[in-house]
């Protein structure tokens, strides 16, 4: 999802997500990054352990203006086994197909609240709790690119279809469904070695369910300052996300991330709790990797 993904720039997909693989012809992997320790024909570890932390700043919601910045250390462990799989840069996921080209897998993602403060467009309204979502996600390989120079690219194509959820972990709400085509281009090793860049273009679309849960105002939190105001579902916005990843020395990366969202022709412009047509979010962050197996994954 827009806000999520925003929220989820890869100096923290590379600590905290958990992927288990219901199915796989042991293929290589669509899914797999290029912006990791491993080259794209390098085989990975089973396991890892490690260390990792960053910093990111985002908007609150979709077209804030407010400003959530978020900082985070914390241990990591990865698994890449034929079966279950903790880690990796595709959040949480439950592979139901794949092959090298394609895959079919529920996925899940999650992202941080945020706090509205006095003098803001939501002040005196519901604070905005930790969202998560789940639903399927299919991904296909477009294309694989070799440089004659040294290097190697990836295209690849996502469609997502999740529901949303929000929680202040005392009661959980429905807040609908997105729908969020992706178009995403990685390479590593074309300009400096064993360097990663990713480039990413999505758009995104929510029911109405969702759509109130940002830009609603309903009657009892209209003042002078901000108008009642009934949502609509349609068109949230799109995102064009750009990453780097570098080696600092052994077995320790570095990332760097930024995205801007755009969001004109969203179909909720005429609320008050819409601020800006152009957003960004921007983070830092770095992994250490401590142990690792002998052993390698099979994809």
């Amino acid at each position: 999802m827009y806000l999520i993904k925003s929220l989820s720039l890869a100096i923290f997909t590379s600590m905290f997500f958990v992927s288990v693989v219901a199915a796989n012809d042991k293929g290589e992997s669509p899914v797999r990054g290029l912006t990791g320790f491993e080259n794209i024909n390098e085989s990975q570890p089973l396991w890892e352990f490690g260390v990792g932390g960053g910093a990111i700043d985002v908007a609150n919601y979709p077209a804030s203006s407010e400003r959530n910045f978020i900082a985070l250390a914390a241990p990591y462990v990865i698994y890449r086994g034929d079966v279950f799989r903790v880690g990796g840069e595709n959040g949480m996921r439950a592979v139901v197909v794949e092959t090298s080209d394609f895959e079919l897998d529920l996925s899940f993602g999650g992202a941080f609240s945020a706090d509205s403060e006095d003098n803001t467009s939501r002040a005196g309204m519901p604070e905005l709790d930790f969202l998560f979502e789940i639903g399927p996600q299919f991904i296909y390989r477009v294309k694989d690119f070799t440089f004659e120079q040294g290097g190697d690219a990836r295209l690849k194509a996502r469609l997502q279809a999740r529901a949303v959820f929000s929680t202040d972990f005392n009661r959980i709400d429905d807040r609908g469904f997105v729908i969020e085509p992706t178009l995403s281009y990685q390479q590593r090793g074309v300009i400096f070695k064993e360097t990663g860049l990713k480039v990413g273009l999505s758009f995104t679309f929510a029911t109405e369910a969702l759509q109130d849960y940002f830009y609603q105002v309903d009657p009892e939190f209209a003042n002078n300052n901000r108008r009642p105001y009934d949502a609509k579902g349609g068109y949230l916005g799109a995102e064009f996300s750009l990453g780097l990843s570098f080696p600092i020395r052994k077995n320790i990366r570095g990332f760097l991330a930024g995205s801007a969202q755009l969001h004109q022709g969203a179909a909720n412009q005429e609320s008050p709790l819409y601020e800006k047509d152009v957003t960004y979010s921007f983070g830092l962050g770095f992994v250490w990797r401590l142990y690792e197996s002998d052993a390698k994954a099979s994809w």
